[in-house]
């Protein structure tokens, strides 16, 4: 994976987890979407680093 695809990996995924934090304290089912949407991202980020990787 490149650097620059990585550095906008990491930082949609610390938005993620920042915006699950948050909606924590609003509301469960958004923390509860969120979470799943975040631990989706960072999975799907691994998949793509491996598919690179074959390359």
């Amino acid at each position: 994976m490149s650097k620059p695809l990585a550095l906008v990996y990491a930082l949609l995924s610390v938005a993620l987890m920042t915006a699950t934090a948050i909606s924590i304290s609003y509301s469960g089912r958004a923390a509860i979407a969120l979470g799943l949407a975040t631990f989706l991202f960072i999975g799907a980020g691994f998949v793509l680093k491996s598919r690179l990787k074959k390359r």
